[in-house]
């Protein structure tokens, strides 16, 4: 079964703000995928979701049946869970895509990490915020 590991984050200039995601994505230990994308105006936890939204269709495109996901967001983490509830309107649609998204893997599994573990998507998701509210997507492989 081919595992990978994803290490996902989002950033929002004000909240809502102009916003950025942006995630890595390791397969046998190995970076083999980052992607960034511009988001226009969005909350913060809306940059969170998005982030897991492209990483996850990402690694169901490079063929993973076992994904591991590793966010900084502990709200993120609780709410696909379970944990907790989405009561916010603006996540329910992408808590609902995430779930819906993850289905497609055989095994998932996230985890809450401190910041300083996730240092390089916090980079590029701030980066992306910080470039405009465009919409362009930029992504590259390794």
């Amino acid at each position: 079964m081919k595992k990978c590991e994803v290490f996902v984050d989002g950033s929002s200039r004000g909240n809502p703000g102009v916003a950025g995601c942006a995630f890595i994505i390791y397969i046998d230990g190995l970076k083999s995928f980052e992607g960034m994308k511009r988001l226009g105006i969005r909350t913060n936890n809306e940059a969170e979701y998005m982030g897991v939204i492209e990483a996850l269709r990402k690694a169901q495109e490079l063929g993973c049946e076992y994904v591991v996901i590793n966010t900084d967001s502990e709200l993120l983490k609780k709410q696909l869970t379970g944990e907790y509830k989405v009561r916010a309107e603006n996540l329910k649609k992408l808590h609902e895509d995430c779930r819906s998204l993850l289905s497609c893997f055989k095994v998932w599994e996230i985890n809450h990490i401190s910041r300083e573990f996730n240092k390089l998507a916090d980079k590029f998701a701030k980066k992306m915020s910080k470039e405009g509210e465009n919409g362009a997507k930029k992504v590259s492989d390794f």
